[in-house]
């Protein structure tokens, strides 16, 4: 699947545009991601960009209708592996991930969410505003931005090796550069 594919099936069954903006997040985030350690960008960043393409339409059944119609084209057998494992721990099936690829997502799907918050709360509500120090000074407070499962950020430390206030800077740089398409 490439990327227009992958914008053609999210804006096909995503009805709700900020949904649809936090894909766009996850997507840089992943490519990004990609780029640190050396993995295939349109792989991960196709997988970013798909990861919620059926929450809006069938939330009870995510990521299981997505991952359905992956499987029944024969898509490439990890980013279904990585989609499963994105549901980790709320979905009973969803196995824990097990590469940097699946904990890539698992993580950066996270704080793709608190950067967008960091940024809606700045006066200009501008990303260019948003520092990884703003972030990280968000980061302790459960009552900002309280959807956000910062347990499950910090997995970026054990799992991927990075460094929090490093993982925060990259997807931090990664959202800034599509910040004219979110609006912000």
């Amino acid at each position: 699947m490439d990327r227009a594919e992958a914008l053609d099936l999210v804006n096909s069954w995503t009805v709700n545009k900020n949904l649809v903006k936090h894909m766009l997040c996850v997507e840089a985030c992943m490519r990004a991601l990609a780029r640190h350690f050396h993995e295939d960008e349109n792989l991960w960043g196709v997988t970013g960009l798909i990861h919620d393409a059926d929450y809006d339409a069938h939330p009870d059944e995510h990521p299981w209708v997505l991952i359905k119609e992956l499987e029944k084209n024969n898509e490439n057998p990890l980013m279904i592996q990585a989609l499963k494992a994105h549901a980790w721990q709320w979905s009973e099936k969803s196995p824990e991930p097990s590469s940097n690829f699946d904990w890539s997502l698992y993580t950066c799907d996270e704080l793709s969410g608190l950067i967008v918050a960091s940024a809606l709360v700045r006066p200009d509500r501008k990303l260019a505003s948003v520092s990884v120090e703003s972030v990280l000074k968000k980061f302790p407070d459960k009552g900002f931005a309280k959807g956000v499962h910062r347990e499950h950020i910090k997995l970026c430390e054990e799992k991927l090796g990075i460094a929090l206030p490093e993982f925060v800077g990259i997807c931090l740089i990664a959202i800034q550069g599509i910040s004219a398409d979110l609006g912000l």
